[in-house]
C-alpha cells in the first residue's frame, strides 16, 4: 500500500511543481498595451463580481444540502443499528466529504477563471510576436487549470480515503471507506451544477443579447467596442467555460474515481487494496502523461493550424498512457496470496485501451460534426442561403444524428469491456463482479487524458478573449488574423471537450449505477440486483428520468432566453440614450450590462438546480429503492443522448455562422450570414448552457441516489 500511495502523493508533488513552473511562465509575459490592460481590467473585474456573488449564493444551497444530507445519513443508518454514536459517525464522516467536495470544486472552478483572465491579456499580446508565442501563453494558462483541478481530485480523494480507514490496515475499514467518500463527490457535483449553469446562463444570455443587437440590428462586427455587451459576453467566456468547466471537470473525476473503487471493493478477496487503488494510481499517472504532452504542443510554421499542434499533443499524451497502463495493471491487479483465483492481466489492459480509443473516436467524431471542414456544417452553412428556418431545420437534424455514432461507440465499449473483465478471470470470481470491474478499468482509460482535454478547453475562452481584447484595441489586421486561427482552434477544443466529456459521463454513471446496485445488496441481502422495468413503481421513476432531462434542458434554455432580454433592452437603451456611441465618439457603459446579466444569471439558475436535486430524492422516497434504480438508468440514457444533440447542434450552428464569415455563400453581412447569426443564437443556450450542465446532471443523479440510499426503503 506504501508503494501506492508513494506514487500517488509523488505525482502531487511533480503535478505541483509543474503548475508553478507554467504559472511563472504565464505571469512572466507582457501584459500589452494600456488600451489591451485596461479591457482587460474590465472583464476581470466583472468576472470576479460574477463569481463571488454565485459562491454566495451556492454557499447557502450548499449549507441547506448539507443539513438535509447529514439528518438522512443519520436516519437511515440509525434504522440499520439503534445506535446513536454509530449513525452521526456515518453522518458527520458523510458531511465533512460533502463540504470538502463542494469547497474543492469551488477552488477548482475560481483557479480555472482566475488563470483564463490573467493569461487573455498575455495571450493578445503575444500575438503581436507571432502564432506560436500567443499559442504557447494561452495553452500553459490552461495547461495549469488542467493540472491543478485534476491534482485537487486526486489529493482529496486519496486524503479522505486514508482518513476514513484506508490507513488502518483493517479490511473492513478499507472495504467501507470508498462507500464514506461518496459525500465528496456530491458536494463537487452540486457546486459543479450551479457553476456551470450559473455561468452558462451568463455567457450565452450576453453573447445572444451582443450578437442580436450588435450583429444583426447595428451591423457591427463581433467584439466591436461601440457594443455595450461585449465587455459582458468577454466576461461570459471566463464564468462559463473556465469557472464553470473546472467545477464540472473536478466532480468528473471524483465521481468516477470513487464509482470504480467502490466496485473494486467486491474484488477485494483477489486484488486486496490494490484493486480500491488501482483508479487513483491511472489517475497519477495519466497527470505525468499530460505533463509529456503538454511540453509537445508548440508550432514552428506561423502558418500552420495551431490544431495540428494540440492534436499532437493529445496523443502522445494517449501514447504514453498505453504504455503506463501495462505497468500500471501488472503491478496492481495481481492475486494476493492466498487467493485461487488466477488472473490474465493483458485482458485488463486491453480493458484500458477500450477506453483511450473511445476517447479517441469521441474526439474525432466530435471534430466530424463541428468542424466547418466536414460535411454537417458545410451543409448548415449552405442552407442559410434559403433563410434562418431551414437553417435551423437543418441544424436540428444534424445535431439529432450527431448522437447515433457516440451511442454506438459507448455501447461497443461497454460491451468489450465487460467480456474482456470476464475473460481476465479463470474462475473463482462472479462474471457481474468481474465485468463491471472492466468496465471500470475502461473509465480509467478514457479519463486518462482528462488533464490534457481540460488544458485544451480552457485553452479556448483564453483565445476567444484574446481576440476580443485585440478587436476593441484597435490592434493591426495581421494580429487579428492570428488571434482568429487561435480562436476558431479554441472553439474546435470547446466542443471535443464537451464531446469528450459526454462519453466519460455515460461510462462513469455506468459505474455509480453499479455501485448503488451493490451498496443495495449490502444494505438489503434480499435485494437480487434485478431491476424490473414491468413493476408499476420503477417504470414510473423511468419516465420521470426521462422527463427531468427534457424538463431541465427547456429550464436552462429558457433561462438564457429571459436573461438575454435584459441585455438587448440595455443594449437599445444605450444606443439610444448615450449620443456618439456608433461614431466611436462616446464609449459605451460597459458596467451596467455586466451587472444587468450577472443579477439575471444568478436568478434563473436557482429552479433548474433544484428541480434537479429535489426530484431524484422524492423518486427514492416515495416510489423506493428499486424504482430509484429505474430513474438513474433512464435519466442517464437520455441525459446522454440529450447532450449529444444540444453539444453538437449548437457547435455545428456556430461553425456554419463562421464557415460563411470566411467568404463563403456571399459572406458577412450577406443574407447567409445573418440567417446563420440566427442559427447561431439557436445553438449558443444549446452548446454551452444546457448541453454541458446535463453532464454534471447525470452524475449528480447519482452520486445524490448513493448519498440517500439509506433512506430508499420506505415505499
Amino acid at each position: 500500500m506504501a508503494v501506492y500511495f508513494g506514487i500517488i502523493y509523488g505525482v502531487i508533488i511533480i503535478s505541483i511543481v509543474a503548475i508553478i513552473l507554467l504559472f511563472n511562465y504565464v505571469f512572466k509575459q507582457s501584459k500589452g498595451t494600456a488600451e489591451m490592460q485596461s479591457i482587460s481590467n474590465a472583464i476581470r473585474e466583472g468576472a470576479m463580481a460574477f463569481l463571488k456573488r454565485q459562491y454566495k449564493t451556492i454557499a447557502v444551497i450548499a449549507v441547506a444540502a448539507l443539513v438535509v444530507i447529514v439528518a438522512a445519513v443519520f436516519y437511515g443508518h440509525f434504522r440499520e443499528n439503534p445506535s446513536v454514536s454509530y449513525a452521526l459517525g456515518f453522518a458527520v464522516r458523510t458531511g465533512i466529504a460533502f463540504i470538502t467536495g463542494a469547497v474543492c470544486s469551488a477552488l477548482s472552478g475560481f483557479i480555472g477563471m482566475y488563470m483564463s483572465i490573467n493569461s487573455n491579456v498575455r495571450s493578445a499580446e503575444g500575438a503581436r510576436s507571432g502564432l506560436n508565442r500567443a499559442l504557447q501563453i494561452a495553452f500553459r494558462g490552461g495547461a495549469v487549470t488542467g493540472l491543478a483541478v485534476t491534482t485537487l481530485s486526486l489529493l482529496g480523494v486519496a486524503t479522505l480515503f486514508l482518513i476514513y480507514g484506508g490507513a488502518s490496515g483493517s479490511e473492513d475499514a478499507i472495504k467501507n471507506a470508498p462507500s464514506l467518500i461518496v459525500g465528496f463527490g456530491f458536494g463537487a457535483s452540486l457546486v459543479a451544477l450551479f457553476a456551470q449553469l450559473g455561468g452558462g446562463i451568463y455567457t450565452k444570455a450576453a453573447d445572444v443579447g451582443a450578437d442580436l443587437v450588435g450583429k444583426v440590428e447595428a451591423g457591427i462586427p463581433e467584439d466591436d467596442p461601440r457594443n455595450p455587451a461585449v465587455v459582458a459576453d468577454l466576461v461570459g467566456d471566463n464564468v462559463g467555460d473556465c469557472a464553470g468547466r473546472g467545477a464540472d471537470l473536478f466532480e468528473s473525476t471524483a465521481a468516477e474515481n470513487i464509482g470504480a473503487m467502490i466496485l473494486g471493493v467486491a474484488l477485494y478477496p483477489v486484488f486486496g487494496i490494490g484493486g480500491i487503488l488501482f483508479p487513483l494510481v491511472a489517475r497519477a499517472l495519466g497527470i505525468l502523461a499530460s505533463i509529456v504532452g503538454i511540453l509537445f504542443v508548440k508550432v514552428k510554421d506561423e502558418n500552420k493550424d495551431p490544431m495540428k499542434a494540440l492534436n499532437k499533443g493529445y496523443f502522445i499524451t494517449a501514447a504514453v498512457m498505453a504504455v503506463a497502463f501495462i505497468f500500471n495493471v501488472r503491478l496492481m491487479l495481481n492475486p494476493v496470496s492466498g487467493s485461487n483465483v488466477v488472473v490474465n492481466n493483458w485482458w485488463l489492459y486491453g480493458c484500458a485501451l477500450i477506453g483511450i480509443l473511445l476517447g479517441i473516436m469521441f474526439v474525432y467524431i466530435t471534430n466530424y460534426y463541428t468542424s466547418y471542414s466536414c460535411r454537417p456544417v458545410k451543409e448548415i452553412a449552405r442552407s442559410c442561403e434559403t433563410g434562418a428556418a431551414t437553417n435551423i431545420i437543418t441544424g436540428v437534424s444534424m445535431g439529432m444524428e450527431s448522437a447515433a455514432l457516440p451511442v454506438i461507440c459507448i455501447s461497443v465499449a461497454i460491451f468489450c469491456a465487460y467480456h474482456f473483465g470476464v475473460l481476465a478471470f479463470a474462475g473463482g470470481v462472479a462474471a457481474s463482479a468481474a465485468g463491471l470491474y472492466g468496465t471500470a478499468i475502461a473509465t480509467m482509460g478514457m479519463l486518462a487524458t482528462c488533464t490534457f482535454v481540460l488544458a485544451m478547453d480552457a485553452f479556448g475562452p483564453i483565445t476567444d478573449n484574446a481576440g476580443g481584447i485585440i478587436e476593441m484595441s484597435g490592434a493591426p489586421d495581421e494580429v487579428r488574423v492570428t488571434t482568429d486561427k487561435l480562436d476558431a482552434c479554441g472553439n474546435t477544443t470547446k466542443a471535443l471537450t464537451k464531446g469528450y466529456e459526454v462519453g466519460s459521463a455515460a461510462l462513469a454513471t455506468f459505474l455509480l449505477f453499479s455501485a448503488y446496485i451493490d451498496q443495495v445488496k449490502i444494505i438489503d441481502p434480499k435485494f437480487n440486483g434485478v431491476v424490473d422495468i414491468g413493476k408499476p413503481s420503477v417504470f414510473i421513476a423511468a419516465l420521470l428520468g426521462a422527463m427531468i432531462v427534457l424538463l431541465f434542458s427547456s429550464t436552462a434554455i429558457r433561462a438564457v432566453g429571459r436573461a438575454a432580454q435584459y441585455v438587448i433592452m440595455e443594449v437599445r437603451r444605450q444606443f439610444k440614450a448615450i449620443p456618439g456611441i456608433m461614431e466611436g465618439k462616446n464609449k459605451p457603459d460597459y458596467a451596467n450590462c455586466v451587472d444587468i446579466v450577472t443579477k439575471g444569471a444568478l436568478h434563473e439558475m436557482v429552479i433548474p438546480g433544484v428541480i434537479v436535486v429535489a426530484v431524484p430524492i422524492l423518486v427514492g422516497l416515495l416510489l423506493g429503492r428499486e424504482a430509484a434504480a429505474g430513474y438513474m438508468m433512464v435519466c442517464t440514457i437520455t441525459g446522454v443522448v440529450m447532450a449529444l444533440f444540444l453539444n453538437n447542434g449548437g457547435g455545428a450552428w456556430d461553425n456554419a455562422k463562421k464557415f460563411i464569415e470566411l467568404g463563403n455563400y456571399g459572406g458577412k453581412n450577406s443574407e447567409a450570414h445573418k440567417a446563420s447569426v440566427v442559427g447561431d443564437t439557436v445553438g449558443d443556450p444549446f452548446k454551452d448552457t444546457a448541453g454541458p450542465s446535463l453532464h454534471v446532471l447525470i452524475k449528480l443523479t447519482s452520486t445524490i441516489m448513493l448519498v440517500f440510499v439509506s433512506i430508499f426503503f420506505l415505499a
